[in-house]
């Protein structure tokens, strides 16, 4: 199909914290914050599966009725991560292991839902 979207090339929303919340993201996920001159590197992504899904309105999957939104992001080290936020003192829930890899769901510091997903099984992308 000509004319379609191709991939992610950013992602945005409001934070009370906007500075705080980057380098925490940074921090526990190595996401690195928005360049701000041409010599710094942006984030890059791997290549992989990316899932486009709408919940129900009155869902309560990603935390509080506030809540409209989630970020899944595709690991590479589940264990690794969670032993991270587990050093720095972040709660999560551990959701499972599934055909298509292990599940991890948190709050970042603002209260946004997070779920981490490391991919394995018959999907391994």
């Amino acid at each position: 199909m000509k004319g379609r979207v191709t991939g992610i090339g950013g992602i945005f929303f409001k934070s009370k914290n906007p500075d705080g919340i980057a380098k925490w993201y940074q921090d526990m996920f190595g996401i690195l914050m928005t360049p701000q001159n041409y010599d710094d590197p942006p984030w890059q992504t791997e290549a992989g599966t990316t899932v486009f899904q709408p919940f129900s309105e009155d869902t309560e999957y990603f935390g509080g009725p506030d809540n409209s939104w989630m970020m899944n992001f595709r690991v590479d080290d589940l264990d690794a991560i969670t032993e991270r936020l587990k050093a720095a003192g972040h709660s999560y829930e551990y959701e499972g292991e599934f055909p298509n890899g292990r599940f991890v769901k948190l709050l970042d510091p603002e209260g946004n839902a997070i779920q981490l997903w490391e991919p394995g099984g018959v999907d391994a992308s």
